[in-house]
């Protein structure tokens, strides 16, 4: 039955990551130019525009050689921090999977060595970021914590109990787990794991678990956590509603989410000094297995407790702050703060590009002061799940206090704004840190930025309206593209102006007019090239690395076409969606759902989950599915009976895969017609949708 189950899940999984080149779709109409049309070529060659990547202009240079005057380039402190400790490393760290595909490199950076300031193409914070995110290997926190850094987007930590390790967030791929451990084991020896504790619900923190334990290993749920960590097997200790926001988030919105994240990490890009370079918290994501172990056991208050193999840990639950659920944790035996990812050496998201519910910025801030008041009198050290630690009580506090400060002040300015009747794009363009804060290293703005964070608060306090009415039910971008096309006339003409803009270094402005051309005729060519250039020196501005991978991401596709086939992913073995409870499952049916075909359906299905003894019923409802827990139906048009992973064959419309592991009872041709139109992610949009163009 496992074997069955598997493939149906690789299926799955593979229909919401598989990528294939599309072809954008041809313009309903002419639009007819006001003069007599360029030959192509010729517009090309007067504007000079190629698909070749560009350096940096005068005024990019300019701009970001002006940084050196903003930021206090002689404090090294946060290189000091990050090289701080180190026991040992590898020359060359490259890690590759069964298959001989590189998973994850740092050899890939090594053309950092080869410059002593930044290039005019890599804004010079950023560059000392990336720097920074190159130190890798094993490094002493303090006397019996460990951390692994550099070898995935996340740290892999170890604390050193009586007799084994207690690992902190077991990273992303298996591979890189494993690395990482067999580091640990070559300097510190071998030592069985005793606990694993997973600080938050994204997948770069625990979907590497499989690295250092089996689902074997992992204790009883049903004990208590005591008689867990007596029973000799292996806890995963986690925050309160962990299991359910990381399969939620990877599952729901995960195709379209996947195929964002390839312009935020840069996937599609090669590390250079006109690529990809850190992005505040790593230097990227890894591309190997992912796997994922139901937890044992939920921290459910803040100040509970437990001692694992001799050392006590206590927990301090911060829901809302970078992930749903969320956890610090003090170690007072060690005088050491454990910060999750609250505080990461860098201004986080409260927004995350590639798509997520906003954060809440004041809760963040609360939470990190909360910290203080508890532990801030006896921390000396405090460390994280990205980047590195921060040392001395005096340290610790001031570092704490400045980030609670950002989020705090980008929530507070922001609603100062949205009060006095400035709307999101405006305050996105007006608000900056205080003076004293924007100067601070660990807060700067390398992975969210306080533009996009404004937009966030913004969002979640106003939603995506600007009570503008005009802007209450907008044409699609295509068919607006298509209308200023005709008010403008001249696109010809157009273009020579844009050039003009751009040589004046408007980048922001030649992006937006000649994206819209291109959505009006997305094979306008010098359209393309003139909106990749102006996106391109964007780039290279750009101190956020996330900003930085859009922008030239979308230069890659516009210059080449779409190149998703060309992304390498995670690989997974479907153990994160055979822990999706069976309502979890219905709700995915719902998103899976042909609503249009079953628009004029209305009946009843009931169904009985033996294996967790749960009964639900569904009613399509008009193209809606309804889901009512603990609820049968006794005129039912269908009923059925499975165990709750059998489930997944009836969202395959496959149900021949197992013909016995499914009862149905009464009108199976109603259940026929509702599996067969679960088909939105292989009859719908693909999954490789473009960006950057319509």
């Amino acid at each position: 039955m496992k074997r069955w189950i598997a493939l149906i899940l690789a299926l799955l999984m593979a229909a919401s990551m598989m990528a294939c080149q599309t072809t954008a779709p041809e313009l309903e109409e002419e639009i007819p130019n006001v003069v007599e049309p360029v030959e192509v070529a010729d517009l090309l060659s007067e504007l000079e525009l190629n698909a070749d990547t560009k350096p940096a202009t005068e005024i990019t240079a300019g701009i970001n050689s002006a940084v050196y005057d903003l930021l206090d380039f002689s404090d090294t402190s946060e290189y000091d921090n990050a090289t701080r400790n180190l026991i040992d490393a590898p020359d060359v760290l490259e890690l590759k999977d069964g298959e001989g595909n590189v998973i994850w490199s740092q050899a890939a950076y090594s053309f950092l060595d080869d410059y002593e300031k930044a290039p005019d193409t890599v804004n010079p914070s950023l560059w000392e970021n990336t720097k920074n995110n190159h130190a890798y290997g094993l490094f002493e926190v303090c006397e019996g914590i460990y951390q692994v850094r550099g070898y995935d987007m996340a740290n892999l930590t170890v604390v050193a109990g009586d007799t084994g390790w207690i690992v902190f967030d077991p990273l992303m791929s298996v591979e890189c787990t494993k690395a990482a451990m067999e580091l640990i084991e070559k300097n510190l020896g071998q030592r069985p794991v005793k606990a694993v504790i997973i600080s938050h619900s994204h997948v770069d923190h625990f979907g590497g678990i499989e690295g250092i334990m089996t689902g074997e290993d992992a204790a009883d749920s049903s004990l208590p956590i005591t008689e867990q960590l007596a029973g000799g097997k292996i806890p995963i200790i986690v925050p309160e509603g962990f299991a359910e926001n990381a399969v939620a988030e990877n599952v729901y919105a995960g195709q379209a989410m996947g195929r964002r994240a390839n312009y935020q990490y840069g996937v599609l890009l090669e590390p250079g000094v006109t690529g990809s370079l850190a992005m505040g918290i790593a230097m990227g994501q890894s591309a190997g297995l992912v796997t994922y172990l139901a937890p044992t056991y939920e921290i459910r208050e803040t100040g509970e407790s437990i001692v694992i193999d001799g050392v006590e840990f206590q927990f301090q639950l911060t829901p809302g702050t970078e992930a749903p659920a969320e956890m610090n944790t003090w170690l007072p035996e060690f005088r050491a703060l454990w910060l999750a990812e609250n505080c990461t050496g860098t201004l986080h998201n409260l927004y995350t590009l590639r798509g997520a519910q906003v954060r809440d910025g004041a809760a963040w801030a609360k939470y990190i002061t909360e910290s203080i008041t508890l532990y801030g009198d006896q921390a000396e050290v405090c460390f994280q799940s990205h980047n590195w630690p921060h040392w001395g009580n005096e340290t610790v506090v001031e570092y704490m206090t400045n980030t609670a400060a950002v989020y705090k002040y980008i929530n507070d300015q922001t609603l100062t704004y949205l009060n006095l009747g400035y709307t999101s794009d405006e305050i996105s363009n007006m608000i900056e840190l205080p003076e004293e804060l924007a100067k601070v290293w660990y807060t700067r703005q390398y992975y969210g930025t306080v533009s996009h964070n404004s937009k966030a608060v913004y969002q979640k306090y106003m939603g995506w309206y600007d009570a503008n009415p005009v802007n209450l039910n907008p044409l699609e971008p295509t068919e607006s593209a298509k209308k200023w096309v005709e008010y403008l006339g001249d696109t010809e003409e157009v273009l020579r102006m844009a050039k003009e803009d751009f040589e004046k270094g408007e980048y922001r402005w030649v992006a937006e007019i000649t994206n819209v051309l291109v959505f009006a005729d997305p094979e306008n060519e010098a359209a393309r090239l003139l909106c990749a250039d102006a996106l391109e020196q964007l780039g290279y501005q750009a101190e956020s690395g996330p900003w930085r991978n859009a922008y030239l991401s979308a230069v890659l596709e516009l210059r080449h076409g779409n190149q998703t086939h060309l992304a390498q992913q995670n690989k997974t073995n479907g153990a994160m969606q055979r822990e999706m409870t069976a309502e979890m499952i219905f709700d995915y049916m719902g998103i899976l759902l042909d609503k249009e075909a079953m628009e004029n359906d209305d009946f009843l299905m009931n169904f009985t989950i033996i294996n967790t003894q749960e009964q639900y019923m569904l009613r399509m409802k008009n193209g809606v599915l309804l889901v009512y827990h603990d609820a049968h139906a006794e005129d039912a048009d269908v009923s059925v009976t499975c165990p709750k992973n059998a489930l997944f064959l009836i969202l395959q419309n496959n149900l021949a895969a197992n013909p016995e592991a499914v009862q149905v009872e009464g009108d199976s041709e109603l259940l026929s017609r509702f599996m067969e139109n679960l088909n939105q992610f292989t009859t719908g949009k693909p999954a490789d949708f473009n960006i950057i163009e319509p």
